[in-house]
């Protein structure tokens, strides 16, 4: 069983793994290797709190599929697939925080207004040369 770092216990029997050649570097290697590798994991599957869960079916749905065929070998393949797979639902599963709307600073207000004067001076410039 695996365990990601928001607590959420992923059992062996969640996860599907499927290896097909892979195409790219490796030569001959590449005809003869399965080192491509999907991972399928049932989210139902997970062990998680409520909330968590809701928020994973929410996001990812029932199965989420992962594909890996970077790696030159079927190890490294699986073993990234499984890294990819940990920080998707660690991801999923961050709730995303509101923005609390704030005043902006009297120096801000005072640099925008700035700004906006000399920008107006310069186009005038321009408009008093163009009629002449």
């Amino acid at each position: 069983m695996t365990v990601t770092t928001r607590g959420i216990r992923i059992p062996q029997a969640c996860l599907r793994w499927k290896f097909t050649r892979s195409g790219g570097a490796g030569g001959q290697h590449v005809n003869t290797a399965d080192t491509r590798v999907e991972l399928y994991c049932d989210i139902t599957g997970l062990v998680a709190s409520d909330s968590q869960m809701e928020r994973l079916l929410e996001v990812l749905g029932p199965e989420v599929r992962i594909v890996e065929s970077s790696r030159r070998s079927q190890l490294q393949n699986r073993q990234a697939a499984m890294e990819r797979l940990i920080s998707v639902i660690d991801r999923s599963c961050a709730t995303v925080r509101r923005r609390r709307p704030t005043r902006p600073t009297r120096s801000s207000v005072e640099s925008r207004l700035k700004s906006k004067r000399i920008e107006s001076v310069r186009k005038q410039s321009r408009r008093d040369m163009d009629q002449e």
